[in-house]
């Protein structure tokens, strides 16, 4: 290697260790990652201490009431009281279930672990079940507990005891209160019914310092939950089902929603969602959760589930109840709106940004999706009609706010097909041999005749982005959700007119009418531009590809929302419409008019500065091309 070669790998390990020391994390950094790490360690084995004395506990219980010679009722006292001391009381009991509703959501809350066991959103309901409403979870695919640290060093958790309900008269309030031996000493799970999805969540404190450590202001919480599949289509369930949390300061974190993921949070946390394509469970803290660890694992694809989301973290407690740790629920849809409503009226830094759960695709198709097609959409269903009209209004749209940009296109490529045989002539008289010259003189026919060779590209790039906004909103749209066009029960998942009961790779197990439909509808549309483009002879290969593009579409949309494939036929159908007209319009003996007109009007006139920078390259090159060939011939 020479010595430059040499300099450059030096150059390169210097940046890279430069880079690297420029990114190592401070001794203040380090330490609060260990510190964060410890603190998880000691949470995780409080909790696995607690489940193990309540398990042995629980074990001793039955093995007791089993027996022929049970043990005395003063033994039990004193076996609960040697493992839960002051909490002893609570840890018996009977399990009692308080409903609290409005109109829209049914929480279900038991009284063992005073946490939520149900949760049903009352205007929506499982696929293919139109009389039970739709429960986020039910039983044990959801649980949260607090691990408890008392006076005497007992390490304890929530969910083992037995609270005792509180219910206000118009039944939109509950307190679960963890009562102790003292009458006056307690905790309590508040929580408040609003006339939406959103739930208060308070943990209270009364008198605890002679119950709890005194060195605690902070409790350890641990929340976990299962998704279940509440859609047909499983794939893009999976696909949009995630768990996201909010960092303070705005920036929102994601774990991977195609495999197993984990994540330890150092920074300050202020929400964390658990949601699966259309709902979500999110809890927000009116502080911040701190020295946080999540997880999320897919579940197996006949489980009946989607994923099972885990959350390790801290919430501030003062032992003092001074001050309640507020936290609140958001149990209910991913809809836009509704989410970006709880920042309605909300300074800068203080808002949720809820509606990020919403995925609206990358920056420039979120933007597109949040000043076209959301309000489009919203003006269309706000008349009142149906969902199929609604995308075919937002689709003429579309295509009428491109329309000048693919004419401009269009009628470039008649040019272009009208030229075809001038420029047959250009490639005759230059061979491969005089590339420069081939291409100096068909450049000059294109400026003669008033041609862009590169405006052909004009609509992709105002189209590509509007494509890719309707790609990203359709099949999160909860609109969709439930409706039916045609034969289509649901847009918001596939229209399966064909089943065989095994998978096909790339395929499925299933043929969707709407995307087959589209795909012959495009395979017909590639047909009409062929024809009407002027092709190579020598590039069949190419001719093939272009038809097969179109089959390759249904194996890739045959599982994804009817809504889309009928929107993406729809827009082809009007492709089509247009393409006629054009050809109408624009036909090969006007373009041949037109050239010859603009060839007669640039006659005589200076040559545009490109021309005449394109004609000094190749001169150039021509130049260097020769002194090449003359050094080759003196060796």
């Amino acid at each position: 290697m020479d010595k430059n070669t040499w300099l450059g790998f030096l150059l390169i390990a210097a940046i890279i260790i430069g880079f690297s020391m420029l990114n190592r994390p401070s001794k203040e950094e380090l330490a609060e990652q260990q510190r964060i790490q410890d603190s998880i360690a000691v949470a995780q084995a409080q909790e696995a201490e607690a489940q193990r004395v309540s398990q042995e506990l629980t074990a001793q219980l039955e093995q007791n009431s089993a027996s022929t010679t049970p043990i005395s009722q003063d033994s039990i006292q004193a076996q609960l009281q040697a493992a839960y001391g002051t909490f002893a009381k609570a840890a018996q009991g009977t399990e009692q279930l308080v409903t609290l509703e409005n109109e829209v959501i049914r929480l279900t809350l038991s009284t063992h672990g005073g946490t939520i066991q149900r949760a049903e959103l009352l205007n929506y309901h499982a696929n293919g079940d139109t009389i039970h409403p739709l429960s986020l979870f039910r039983g044990d695919e959801s649980s949260m507990a607090f691990t408890l640290i008392t006076a005497n060093n007992r390490i304890l958790q929530t969910s083992n005891f037995y609270f005792t309900p509180i219910v206000s008269n118009d039944n939109k309030k509950v307190t679960m209160r963890l009562q102790t031996e003292q009458e006056d000493t307690y905790l309590d799970f508040i929580y408040t019914l609003s006339e939406d999805y959103m739930v208060d969540f308070d943990i209270q404190a009364n008198n605890m310092q002679t119950a709890l450590a005194q060195n605690i202001n902070s409790l350890e919480m641990a929340w976990q939950q299962l998704i279940p599949q509440q859609e047909k289509g499983r794939t893009f369930e999976e696909r949009y089902s995630q768990l996201q949390y909010m960092l303070v300061g705005g920036d929102i974190e994601k774990l991977s929603e195609s495999k197993d993921d984990s994540e330890k949070e150092a920074a300050r946390v202020r929400w964390i969602g658990y949601k699966d394509q259309f709902f979500s469970t999110v809890l927000i803290a009116d502080e911040a959760f701190t020295s946080s660890e999540f997880e999320s694992i897919v579940q197996a694809k006949h489980s009946g589930y989607i994923k099972q989301y885990t959350t390790h973290t801290s919430v501030p407690f003062d032992i003092t109840g001074k001050q309640a740790t507020g936290m609140r629920f958001y149990l209910g849809p991913n809809h836009y709106h509704t989410l970006e409503a709880y920042d309605d009226d909300v300074a800068r830094d203080e808002r949720l940004h809820l509606n990020e759960l919403v995925p609206l695709g990358w920056k420039i198709v979120s933007w597109i999706n949040t000043i076209l097609v959301i309000p489009m959409f919203d003006l269309f269903t706000s008349w009142g009609l149906h969902i199929g009209i609604v995308i075919l209004l937002m689709t003429l749209v579309i295509k009428l706010i491109i329309l000048p940009f693919v004419f401009v296109s269009f009628k470039s490529s008649a040019k272009m097909r009208a030229l075809k045989p001038q420029i047959d002539a250009i490639n005759e008289k230059y061979p491969a041999e005089k590339m420069q010259e081939r291409q100096a003189a068909t450049m000059q026919l294109y400026q003669q005749a008033g041609v862009n060779p590169m405006s052909g590209c004009l609509p992709m790039l105002f189209q590509f982005p509007v494509l890719m906004a309707m790609f990203w909103f359709l099949p999160t749209a909860i609109e969709l959700r439930g409706k039916s066009l045609f034969w289509a029960e649901d847009l918001s998942t596939y229209d399966a007119v064909f089943q065989w009961g095994f998978e096909i790779p790339f395929l499925g197990d299933h043929l969707s009418l709407f995307c087959l439909l589209m795909t012959i509808v495009n395979v017909v549309y590639t047909y009409i531009t062929m024809q009407s483009q002027a092709t190579d002879p020598n590039m069949k290969f190419m001719k093939y590809m272009m038809y097969a593009m179109p089959v390759m579409f249904l194996f890739i949309f045959n599982d994804y929302a009817a809504g889309l494939s009928y929107y993406y036929l729809v827009s082809l159908f009007f492709t089509i419409l247009q393409t006629m007209i054009f050809r109408w319009t624009l036909n090969d003996k006007k373009m041949l008019e037109e050239i010859e007109k603009n060839k007669k009007n640039k006659a005589g006139k200076p040559k545009s500065g490109f021309m005449k920078r394109l004609e000094e390259m190749q001169r150039e090159q021509q130049r260097l091309a020769r002194e090449q060939a003359k050094a080759n011939m003196r060796r």
